[in-house]
């Protein structure tokens, strides 16, 4: 068996172990722009074949899975879905883990996904407004009263969204200033370069709550749902800082519990089959507007929310980074067999096992990341772990020479594994003191996730979200609330 995976990053590491820890022990075949050290490592051991290339484009990624005769390709980053990779794939008659160019506009278009969530009215929507200019959306931030989320209308690596809370009356004006200039920012330097959606700016009202990722398999059919996982953006302890791609994700049994024997979790059993339940409607709302079928992974990035319990915030259409390493290291049933279930549309006869044991991933990041990645470019990496202790993924790493270089973003995830969240946290930091860079470029990397301080506040902060959702709940006031639009003054939205 011949698998060529599209991709070069952590999450990319992550899948190809997974692939190859299957019985049918397939030959591995990888497409990236930069040679991740990690997967070539697994390239070269199962007799398989590294390629650089551009892997957005639909031609060349056809070429390379059509010159080797793969039995499929797995689409790692979510890039080449908005390009159409799979669907040039499928076109020519090569299966695909990927969603489909309409399918993942769920992700690429936050948008699009909000007027999907209202059309069809699934549960854990909240208000927006969108924008085809900064100057339409400026009587919004000048008059909105209050707290807003203000994001790229389009998926923009993860980058551009800032939450601004507007409650300090005495602050109002410098707040309403900071609101301008990052709408405007957004729009003139996020955005840039993105010229496939019609809408640049998202305005969303601001929610608080634990965040956490539900992922799931889907062929079109059924949906194989995994692990929630909790990922950590903020680039310093105490989520401080400015927000990154992930500085780090927890993990533990189907419903973030601390541990293996403790029953503390941040999502309950009922909030966790709410979410499946939201993202199999979002499937289902995506594929009833475009008439084609999701062969792929799907996953609500979410909060657990005072207004709604479970709310989306983003989807995506790919496995997250660095959530992928978490599910795929829990992940008991073989990857490939799953592959198979997607592109045969049998994914029902899949009964997909998870560990329970807790996992921690901590990525390890040059300075200058994320907002002057290249000053964070180039510098060689020195290794010096215990290899008998925890794994690691390699991230934004190339191999040059012989040397490993970086790349620009997260250099590597140590995955710390225990029985509970505290226990993996501290195996995670260990691998971490075992990097850094040999022209002395300082690296960083959050040390606070997964300690029983941070796990404490995370349940604390679901406990109040929950207490308030519930009695709403039971007063039949789910989802709704009452709030000042410009123009229209005070008004229900739920």
């Amino acid at each position: 068996m011949k698998v060529l995976l599209v991709g070069g990053a952590g999450r990319e590491h992550a899948i190809a172990l997974s692939l190859t820890r299957s019985v049918h022990q397939p030959r591995l075949y990888c497409l990236s722009e930069m040679i991740n050290p990690g997967i070539k490592k697994l390239v070269d051991s199962s007799g398989g074949e590294y390629f650089r290339g551009d892997i957005n484009d639909p031609e060349y990624v056809v070429n390379v899975a059509d010159k080797i005769g793969v039995d499929f390709v797995f689409v790692g980053p979510e890039e080449p879905n908005f390009h159409g990779v799979p669907d040039r794939l499928e076109e020519k008659g090569i299966p695909c883990i990927g969603a489909n160019r309409a399918v993942s506009e769920l992700e690429m278009s936050k948008a699009s996904m909000r007027d999907l969530q209202w059309k069809y009215k699934i549960p854990g929507r909240l208000w927006y407004k969108k924008f085809r200019t900064y100057e339409e959306a400026i009587p919004y931030i000048e008059e909105y009263a209050d707290s807003i989320a203000l994001k790229p209308a389009r998926q923009a690596g993860g980058k551009g969204v800032k939450v601004i809370e507007d409650f300090q009356v005495y602050l109002q004006e410098d707040k309403r200033r900071v609101k301008r200039e990052h709408a405007e920012s957004i729009v003139k330097e996020y955005m840039k370069g993105y010229e496939d959606t019609e809408y640049r700016l998202l305005i969303e009202e601001r929610v608080w709550g634990p965040e956490y990722t539900l992922h799931c398999f889907t062929d079109g059919k059924s949906v194989l749902p995994m692990p929630v996982v909790q990922d950590n953006k903020h680039a310093f302890d105490g989520d401080l800082g400015m927000e990154t791609g992930g500085m780090g994700s927890v993990s533990c049994g189907m419903n973030l519990r601390y541990g293996i024997d403790d029953e503390r979790s941040i999502i309950t059993e009922e909030e966790y089959k709410r979410s499946v339940d939201i993202v199999r409607m979002m499937i289902e709302a995506i594929q009833r507007e475009t008439n084609k079928k999701y062969h792929g992974v799907v996953a609500g990035q979410m909060m657990l929310t005072s207004v709604w319990g479970p709310t989306v915030i983003e989807m995506y259409s790919r496995l997250g980074d660095p959530e992928a390493g978490n599910v795929l290291t829990m992940l008991k049933t073989d990857l490939v067999e799953i592959c198979e279930a997607i592109i045969g549309e049998r994914l029902n006869t899949i009964k997909a096992e998870f560990d329970d044991r807790a996992v921690v991933i901590k990525a390890v990041c040059p300075e200058g990341y994320p907002n002057r990645r290249e000053l964070a470019k180039g510098h060689p990496v020195r290794i010096n772990i215990d290899s008998g202790t925890g794994s690691i993924l390699w991230a934004s790493a190339e191999l040059t020479d012989g040397k490993i270089l970086t790349g620009g973003s997260r250099i590597v995830e140590c995955v710390g594994t225990g029985s509970s969240i505290p226990e993996a946290s501290l195996v995670a930091e260990r691998l971490c003191r075992g990097f850094s860079l040999e022209d002395g470029w300082k690296v960083f990397h959050r040390s606070d996730i997964g300690s029983e301080k941070f796990m404490e506040r995370r349940i604390a902060l679901a406990n109040m979200a929950r207490e308030i959702y519930q009695y709403r709940e039971r007063k039949g006031l789910l989802g709704k609330r009452m709030m000042w639009i410009p123009g229209k003054g005070l008004i229900e939205v739920g």
